[in-house]
């Protein structure tokens, strides 16, 4: 499944509607999104969405929809 992660970029900074910043990424469960966002970076993770049907569709034609890959 495809998630939309919501976050700031470290964990020092309180959550800010203008400076939230969001990736996708594939994982099987929310759970594991969270985990590959907290193991690989140091953003602070608002909410985490998935997207499917017609809400992955929408987002998927924004210009800067990409999937985010972190090497294991």
């Amino acid at each position: 499944m495809i998630y939309k992660v919501y976050y700031q970029e470290t964990q020092a900074r309180n959550p800010q509607r203008e400076t939230t910043q969001a990736l996708y990424l594939e994982a099987d469960t929310e759970v594991a999104a969270r985990t590959l966002v907290e193991d690989n970076t140091d953003h602070n993770i608002e909410f985490i969405e998935p997207l499917a049907g017609n809400f992955l569709d929408y987002e998927q034609q924004n210009p800067e929809y990409h999937l985010t890959e972190f090497n294991k």
